[in-house]
This record gives C-alpha cells, structure tokens and sequence, in this order.
C-alpha cells in the first residue's frame, strides 16, 4: 500500500491551506486505487510540530537529531511513501515555513515522490518552480501534474474585502481530475522507487 502525505505548508493564523489539504484529501476519496485500499491519503500539518527555525547542529544528511522536534518531525516523515505538498506564494516563492521543514531532513524524504497543490492570486505556480528544486537536492523526484488553485476563481468567500477570510475552496470542475491523474503519477512513481527505499533502509 503507498501511504500519500498532504503536508500543509503554510504555518500563518488564517491560513487557506488547511482547507486546501482537506478538499485534497476529500477528492482523493474517489481516486480508484485509495478506493480499493492500495493507497492512503492522510493530511500532515507542519504547524502541529513547532518547528523552529532550524536549530540541528549536525547537517540533515548525517540523521544525527538532538532535538524531539526533530526526532517527531523524521518519523512522520519517514513513515510516507510519496508527498503531496500544499502550497501557497508567499513572495513569488515557497513559505519559509515549509522550506524550513524539507531543510530539518533528508533520508526521509529520498527516493520518495511528490505532487503539489498550489494556490495564490497566480495560483502559486512559482512556489511550485522552488520546491521542484528544492526537493531534487534531497532526492524527490516530482511528477509533473499539479494543481494550481486560483483565489478569484477556486475559492468562495464570505467577505471578499477580508483578507484574513480563509473562504471555502470551491475548484473548478478540471481540478479534481488533474488531481486524480497527479495521485496516478505519485503512485506509480512511488512504486518505482520502492527497491530504492529498501536498498537505503537496508544499509
């Protein structure tokens, strides 16, 4: 079974992203292979970890973890097969949030795959160009469907003029699909790399 992490990567108060990952997780539902129990999807918040500003003195590379943050942190992690990151632009960018917590790590997230799910007034497609990066150094390997949620269109709020509305995300009719095909990729990538994995956990 391929065990999907949704990793909420946005920590601010009145966040969207929470409501983003839950409406991943929802139409997930209906995917075939989650349906059929061959796969999982459960929702990841980085804000429930209290991670710091990274305070490991040893690099990630060397596992070598002081701190039970940490420690909490690289179990959760280690425990997914594949990721579904959830993003927004904060800056033309990734949250330093979430880039903080792919930084607390590494063998944990290698030759594992990742999809994102991004949202902003751009739709947040340029955070999604960081962390392709980002994760290519710890040895993800990123599928190429995504989602990008645009706040104008896929969102619904009760005060449009309230910025911290977190509205109610209400995608338009092509993104459940995109998604389903996105989870396919992940899965499929996922199981490819499983001899990897094994071939790590062995030594």
């Amino acid at each position: 079974m391929t065990k999907i992490a949704v990793i909420i990567g946005s920590t601010r108060p009145g966040r969207r992203g929470a409501n983003v990952a839950q409406w991943v997780q929802d139409a997930s539902n209906s995917h075939e292979a989650i349906k059929a129990g061959d796969a999982t999807v459960e929702i990841v918040d980085i804000a429930e970890f209290g991670l710091p500003l990274l305070d490991e003195a040893m690099p990630a590379l060397f596992g070598q973890y002081r701190n039970e943050h940490t420690r909490q942190w690289s179990r959760t992690i280690a425990s997914y097969d594949a990721f579904v990151f959830v993003t927004p632009e904060y800056n033309r960018s990734v949250p330093a949030s979430l880039k903080n917590a792919i930084d607390f790590l590494y063998h944990e997230w290698s030759n594992k795959a990742a999809g994102f799910v991004s949202y902003g007034t751009q739709g947040g497609v340029r955070a999604v160009e960081h962390l392709r990066t980002a994760l290519a150094e710890v040895k993800v390997a990123d599928v190429a469907t995504a989602v990008g949620l645009q706040i104008f269109t896929d969102f619904t709020f009760s005060d449009p003029t309230n910025p911290l509305d977190p509205g109610t995300v209400t995608p338009g009719p092509h993104h459940e699909p995109a998604l389903h095909k996105m989870l396919d990729e992940l899965i499929a990538w996922s199981g490819a790399l499983k001899p990897l994995r094994a071939e790590a956990a062995a030594h």
